[in-house]
């Protein structure tokens, strides 16, 4: 019986156009980022404060998926970790992901465990989770009070899930400065007065990517992450061009980049070439859209239906009509025209759609237009499959 070649070995032989693939990933989080400089400093110049042992000042941050709004706040919060060590002050900087804690909870117990305290998942009641909390904030063992920064990305889904309960208990507890970041401006609704008065936070909205910077940020990627000679001239220019169409999306332009960089692997191409770029462009979108769509609820995939629906038509789509395709499409089985908001906010979240409030001119308000974000065909697939 002959020896079968070990199938790793002979695609590891095969060579490759990456020179280090992870630096692609949208996760990766670099010492420098183009085009948020301003963002960054407006950051610091708040947080400095903690230098002097003043607490800073909330801070919430707006913007679309892709536009760096977490990767700046990172940066800041290594930067301000870096030059306190050489300072006399006790400052702690702490990142959620509210995807990952959803519950005040949850939150108030990965903050413990993240300082240093044993507090279980589970079994605690609300009060000894708090009363643990708090206990870390008594003065170290040099005098010092800290001074804590939490970082809470994606609050909304928190807010949404849970209610205000968190910022409340975060904004009544001295030497907390909280900074939030969410795609919707519309947050602040899930929060009730007592907490928003207590906030007071200075707001920050990050601006959708150019084309140019987009391609500015991906030239710098490339450097690292490919090797040299790979990449044709036009494929960073039209990977950029692509991903401003989609909100100025950086985290796009990256994924689209690495996977025409796979692809040309896959095609044992020593060469990147822009039709790679068109393929790589297809699969995320069925890839994406496929995954999410199948697991929506039934409601929300009827309202995409819709928007399918009037996007075909070639119509203008506003809350109105959008309802009335719905209620056609659910045949008495629908929700109410308030909850088709919520409907669309959510699809806005995941990046099939986008809305763009526009003025009627004088006396006649302002209309929320939405707008399908990605091919019909996939779309259309995705709802059958």
């Amino acid at each position: 019986m002959e020896d079968t070649e070990n199938i790793f070995v002979k695609l590891k032989d095969r060579g490759s156009v990456f020179e280090n693939k992870q630096l692609l990933d949208p996760r990766f989080l670099p010492s420098h980022l183009p085009h948020r400089e301003e963002q960054l400093t407006s950051i610091a110049k708040y947080w400095i404060e903690a230098l002097n042992n003043v607490t800073p000042t909330d801070i919430t941050i707006y913007g679309k998926t892709g536009t760096g709004k977490t990767a700046t706040a990172k940066i800041a919060m290594n930067q301000l970790k870096e030059i306190s060590l050489n300072e006399d002050v006790f400052i702690r900087t702490e990142y959620i992901r509210c995807t990952d804690y959803t519950t005040e909870n949850q939150v108030i117990v990965r903050l413990c465990q993240q300082l240093g305290r044993d507090v279980p998942s589970r079994g605690w009641t609300r009060g000894e989770v708090l009363n643990a909390f708090r206990d870390i904030f008594k003065k170290n063992a040099f005098g010092k009070n800290m001074i804590l920064i939490v970082v809470l990305d994606e609050i909304d889904i928190l807010l949404k899930n849970d209610g205000d309960g968190l910022l409340f208990t975060l904004t009544r507890t001295d030497n907390v400065s909280i900074l939030s970041i969410s795609n919707h401006v519309e947050f602040k609704k899930y929060i009730g007065t007592r907490v928003k008065s207590s906030l007071r936070d200075k707001e920050m909205v990050f601006p959708p990517y150019g084309a140019q910077q987009l391609i500015d940020i991906l030239s710098e990627r490339a450097k690292l992450s490919f090797k040299e000679d790979t990449l044709e001239d036009d494929v960073i220019p039209y990977c950029a061009a692509l991903a401003a169409k989609i909100e100025g999306d950086a985290r796009y332009a990256l994924d689209l980049l690495r996977t025409t960089g796979e692809l040309a692997d896959e095609n044992q191409s020593d060469t990147v070439t822009v039709s790679f770029v068109d393929e790589a462009k297809d699969r995320i979108e069925h890839d994406k859209i496929t995954d999410v769509i199948v697991s929506l609820p039934a409601q929300q995939q009827r309202v995409l239906e819709a928007i399918l629906k009037l996007t075909q038509k070639k119509e203008e789509i506003i809350s109105g009509k959008l309802y009335d395709a719905y209620e056609e499409i659910s045949r008495g089985d629908s929700v109410s025209y308030r909850r088709i908001f919520d409907f669309v906010n959510e699809l806005e979240t995941l990046g099939i759609i986008s809305t763009n409030t526009v003025s009627r001119g004088r006396g006649k308000g302002r209309t929320n237009i939405i707008t399908l974000q990605c091919d019909t065909n996939v779309l259309k697939d995705a709802l059958s499959s």
